[in-house]
Order: structure tokens, then sequence, then C-alpha cells
């Protein structure tokens, strides 16, 4: 877990895709002569997102592969920046993100996997790696999740995060009473 001061500081959250996002399997084939590229991304990681943004922490991914499926779901979650870069340079692809938006590597988190993502992890405020991350990544982190990239590891880093800003129970009341399918917490008091 982190404290409530770490959690604060993070104001941006970066992501790897592949191992990440999913557990790094990719399905290639062709349909109508055309290659094509398939990958199985986790719902509830999609929750995840969504609620770091409703906290207002921007969400970027930052890939070293470029891929049209990862591209359809980060247009469907919103995230704010996506990058792809066939080369896996990683960390001056997202040097230029925390330019534009100026902010600081100490105050972003970045959720890693595998070996590309190492001179991330060495830079940001909060190194993370998901539970089946190669045993450098896990070094190199100050939190390792206890679920694996593509089971749901994006959401185990959303909560905890906004669970330590103490700011959980009121976005899951937000996304409830949106959702208006189920009973929130006044209408239960009563």
């Amino acid at each position: 877990m982190i404290d409530a001061a770490l959690a604060r500081q993070v104001k941006l959250v970066g992501l790897d895709v592949d191992g990440v996002m999913t557990d790094g399997g990719i399905y290639v084939g062709i349909v109508a002569d055309h290659p094509v590229e398939l990958k199985r991304f986790h719902i509830q990681d999609g929750l995840g997102v969504k609620l770091l943004k409703a906290a207002g922490i921007p969400v970027v991914l930052v890939s070293g592969r470029e891929s049209e499926a990862t591209a359809v779901r980060a247009r469907e979650l919103g995230v704010d920046e996506l990058v792809q870069d066939s080369g896996a340079r990683k960390l001056p692809a997202f040097e230029a993100i925390l330019e534009r938006r100026g902010i600081g590597f100490d105050d972003c988190a970045f959720v890693g996997d595998d070996l590309a993502d190492l001179p991330l992890l060495k830079r940001v405020g909060l190194p993370i790696a998901v539970a089946n991350a190669v045993s450098e990544v896990k070094e190199a982190a100050r939190l390792v999740t206890t679920t694996a990239g593509g089971d749901g590891a994006v959401r185990e880093v959303a909560e905890i995060i906004l669970r330590a800003r103490g700011v959980w129970e009121e976005l899951l009341q937000n996304y409830l009473r949106e959702k208006g399918d189920v009973e929130h917490r006044a209408a239960r008091s009563r």
C-alpha cells in the first residue's frame, strides 16, 4: 500500500499496455487478406481508468508497439494520451507528455511489467509493477500489485491510489448514483 501523501502527489498515471492492460498475449491472423491483431483487455481495468479520471488524474498509455487494438481501447476509455512507439523508446515519449502538461516525474505513477518499462520506473515518484512482471521490474517498483497484468491490475492500482487519497467511497457512490440502477448510500440510510 501507499501513504496518503504519496497518493496525493500523483498528478498523472502512466500505463504500459501489453502485459499491464493485457496479459501480454496477442492474436494475429488474416481477415479478408488483411493482417489483424486482437488483444484481450480486462473490463475492470477500464472502470479503474475511468475512476482515476473522475478523480481528476490524467491517464496516459505508453506502449512499445503500434497496435490498432490498443488505439481502439484507448478511444473507448477516453485516455488523455496514447503513445505507441515501435522502437519501445518510452522515456522520451513520456517526458514529452510531462513537458506538455507541466508535470514532473516525481508527480507521476507508472505501471509496467517488462524491461522496456525500467527507464520510466526508475524516474517516476511511484513506480508500480504488476504481479507477473519480470524480476528487474519488481525490484525497481515501490508497489507490486497482487493482480497480474490483464486480470485487473490497473483497477487494483486505481483503487490503491484513490483509497489512499480518501476519495474511493465518494467516487464509488457517484459512479453508482450515475448508473441509477443500484441503491446508493443516502437512500439506504432512511
